[in-house]
Parts: C-alpha cells; sequence; structure tokens
C-alpha cells in the first residue's frame, strides 16, 4: 500500500505527544513548586517555634537592646597590618556599635596630633558609621599617677590631660583613668608605693583632672585592677569615686580584672548606676599564667556572662559593652574582629 494513502489517526500524534510533554512538565514544575511551598512553609513554622522557645545553647534567650556592642583597637592588627580608616571599617562590617581607641605616643592618637587631627578623626567614623564609645591608653604604666618619681607623677598627669582634650575635641564622653598602683608587676621600672600614700596621689591626681573634665564635658572612669593592687573591692572603688562629689567621676568597669579571685556579677550590684562605661574581658581561672596572657578570646574562659549580663541589666545599665584583648590574630585577623561580634550577639541575645 502506497504510503501515502495509509488512514492515519485523527489529529497529529506528533502535537499530542508534545502536548503530553508541555503538560507532563508544567505538571512536575507545578509539584516542583507546592513542594518548596511546602517546605518553606515548614521552615517558616519551625522559625517561629525557634523564636518562641528559644534555645539557650545558641545564644541567650533573653534580648538585651540597651547594650551597645562595641570593640577595642587593641584586637585589630594596628598600626603594623592595618591602618586606622582600616579597622574603624571592619568594626562597622563586623557589627560593632562602636569602637575603643587608644591613646600612646607614636600613632593617629597621640601628643603629636592636634584639635584639627582629632575632628577629622572623629569625621571619618561618622563617614564609616561607627561609634567612638571611648578611649583609653596604656601611658598610665610607663608614667603612674601616684610613681615616686615625681617627674614621671608629673607627665602622667599632662598625658591624662592630652587625653581628655582629645575626647572633647573628638565628641567623646567616656576616659578611662588608672588612677594609681601600689605595684606594677610587668614593670620593673616601678618602684611600690605605700598604699596610704598611693590613695593620696591618686585623689590629688584625679581631683585635678576633674576640673578639667567637668570643662570639657567628658567622664574619667576609673578602671579596677587586680593587678595594681589598688581599689581591690568594689566598696573601694565607690569609696574613690564619691570622694569627689562630681558626676564627671565615674567607674569603668573591667570583668576580667578581678577575676583571679573574685566575680564581676558580684561588684555590679554594689557600684550601680556609678557604672559609665565596661570592658568585657575574658579570664580563665583555669590558667596559672597571671598576667596579660591569662586573658581569652570572649566565651573561651570561666566568666559566667548570662550572670554578669543579667546584673547589668538590674543594674539599668544602658551603655557600650568593649571587648578588650591585646593579642590580634596572627593569621587572618579579621576572624578575631567576627568572632567576638558573634558572640556578643549571642551574649545579648541578638542572635536572629
Amino acid at each position: 500500500m502506497d504510503p501515502e494513502n495509509i488512514p492515519r489517526p485523527c489529529g497529529d500524534t506528533n502535537q499530542m505527544s508534545r502536548r503530553t510533554a508541555i503538560k507532563s512538565t508544567l505538571a512536575v514544575a507545578a509539584a516542583g513548586a507546592l513542594s518548596q511551598a511546602g517546605s518553606a512553609s515548614a521552615q517558616n513554622e519551625e522559625a517561629k517555634k525557634t523564636s518562641a522557645n528559644p534555645d539557650d545553647r545558641r545564644a541567650s534567650t533573653k534580648r538585651y537592646d540597651e547594650m551597645k556592642k562595641s570593640i577595642n583597637l587593641w584586637a585589630f592588627p594596628y598600626p603594623d597590618k592595618m591602618n586606622l580608616r582600616e579597622c574603624l571599617q571592619l568594626a562597622k562590617d563586623a557589627g560593632f556599635d562602636g569602637i575603643e581607641l587608644n591613646y600612646d605616643l607614636e600613632n593617629d592618637l597621640s601628643p603629636k596630633a592636634g584639635t584639627k587631627e582629632f575632628i577629622a578623626i572623629r569625621k571619618m567614623a561618622d563617614e564609616i558609621g561607627i561609634e567612638i564609645s571611648g578611649l583609653c591608653s596604656f601611658l598610665f604604666w610607663p608614667y603612674p599617677l601616684v610613681s615616686n618619681d615625681e617627674q614621671k607623677r608629673a607627665r602622667g598627669l599632662e598625658l591624662a590631660g592630652k587625653i581628655g582634650q582629645a575626647a572633647h575635641d573628638m565628641g567623646v564622653k567616656n576616659v578611662l583613668v588608672v588612677p594609681g598602683a601600689v605595684h606594677i608587676p610587668w614593670r620593673d621600672d616601678h618602684e611600690p608605693v605605700p598604699n596610704d600614700v598611693c590613695d593620696k596621689r591618686a585623689k590629688d591626681a584625679v581631683g585635678k583632672l576633674a576640673l578639667q573634665a567637668e570643662k570639657l564635658d567628658v567622664y574619667l572612669n576609673i578602671e579596677n585592677i587586680f593587678f595594681n593592687g589598688y581599689l581591690m573591692t568594689p566598696f573601694e572603688m565607690n569609696a574613690f569615686v564619691d570622694h569627689f562629689d562630681s558626676e564627671h567621676v565615674r567607674i569603668h568597669f573591667d570583668t576580667g580584672n578581678i577575676m583571679f579571685f573574685q566575680h564581676p556579677e558580684h561588684w555590679i550590684p554594689i557600684m550601680g548606676d556609678r557604672i559609665q562605661n565596661i570592658h568585657f574581658k575574658e579570664f580563665s581561672k583555669k590558667g596559672t599564667d597571671y598576667s596579660l596572657e591569662c586573658f581569652r578570646p570572649l566565651l573561651d574562659g570561666t566568666t559566667d556572662w548570662p550572670a554578669v549580663i543579667e546584673a547589668l541589666d538590674a543594674a539599668n545599665y544602658k551603655g557600650y559593652v568593649t571587648f578588650e584583648y591585646f593579642h590580634p590574630f596572627q593569621h587572618y585577623p579579621e576572624a578575631l574582629i567576627y568572632q567576638t561580634s558573634d558572640s556578643l550577639d549571642r551574649m545579648l541575645g541578638r542572635l536572629s
């Protein structure tokens, strides 16, 4: 039979095959979409359950929005591997609200800079969108305000005044002050100062600085240091601060500096609203090296952080919580910054 004369079924079978294939494809796609929608819905439901039933293994089950995340510049490889702008930008990118800067003798914040330079630093921070949570300095150790060397005492007072002026120029409120030291174990050029002499000299020095602070409208925040043998209890700290009867002399509480024998959550209720600024410094009681090496990356220690933060919340603390650490990572230093930001998010209940 002539192939041309073979009877064909109604309709074109090729066309029918194409229609069938298209319908089949659409059906599969629709099924896939429904499956994805179902999966997304299930994920949303799971997220709602997680939100309703937070897991304290992941993060704090309470959110502390009044406390702001900050980090000290010592955690960055500044100035060796990063300049100040890079550090500010990294802090911003990592999710910090603020950064604490350090005053020294050589770098961006130093006696070599003046009002013009300090205003420029503040402008740079504003452009980046990062706050400056405070100023601190290691200069209180080579130039103690209570030194037996009169020239060192005078230089220390001069430098402390310059730090206050720098803070004012940058519109920064918080200035950390180490008021005195009976002993400085990591320096061999500090002659021990008798406790009563230390106390008198510290009060004289801070009294002079307080007059400047009132004019500049900055806070002199007295830091507790276990290693210096002075202001060893919250009662002594309160008495020292109250001595000046000035709203410009307050407390900079460092959680790690008392961890050798004490517990920061015990100090906070006693000091109360005198606390103006805070270092969240991690410490491990399991170690035996009681020097700067005993401080750890955040959460890698023995501090009872939930108790510390709850005590701060009960004291109505609304300021910065600043991670202080003296050893930038030698390799991939950004890792420490991001790790710390994540840790603070978990500690403050901000993990989404």
